[in-house]
This record gives structure tokens, C-alpha cells and sequence, in this order.
């Protein structure tokens, strides 16, 4: 399983599932986080938390844990 965190800065994936579950997941599909959507890795922070990824040409800002909730097609 590959995952957002997986990205490199500037790289893109398609979404394949979303394995978090209540308002976590509830929250990430009301910001277009939904399957089959194209999602860019545009920033990570300094020590590596928290991500910024570029989803529909506006930009999230996710913590890593709640990134690796978002499975990538390989």
C-alpha cells in the first residue's frame, strides 16, 4: 500500500481509498479528498510534519498520520 506520505515534494498520485473512518473521514471528503482524484505533494514542513498537498487547485494541509489514511493507486 502506498500512501500520500509515500510522495516525494512535487509529485502526484490518484486516490485510491480513504482508510479513516468518523469525522476524519467525513472532513476529508467535504475538501474533494474522494477516490480517483489526482492529489500533488507541494510542501512538507522542516521536521516532516505537517504536509501541504494541492487537491481541485487549492491546497491542505494535512498531518502525516492523516495522510497515511489516504491510499494511492500504484
Amino acid at each position: 500500500m502506498r500512501s500520500i506520505n509515500d510522495l516525494k515534494k512535487n509529485e502526484t498520485g490518484v486516490i485510491k481509498e480513504l482508510l479513516s473512518i468518523g469525522n476524519l473521514r467525513k472532513k476529508l471528503m467535504e475538501m474533494g479528498v474522494l477516490k480517483g482524484v489526482r492529489v500533488k505533494l507541494t510542501k512538507v514542513a522542516p521536521l516532516g510534519d505537517p504536509i501541504e498537498i494541492e487537491v481541485k487547485n487549492y491546497r491542505l494541509s494535512l498531518r502525516k498520520k492523516e495522510a497515511g489514511e489516504i491510499i494511492l493507486e500504484e
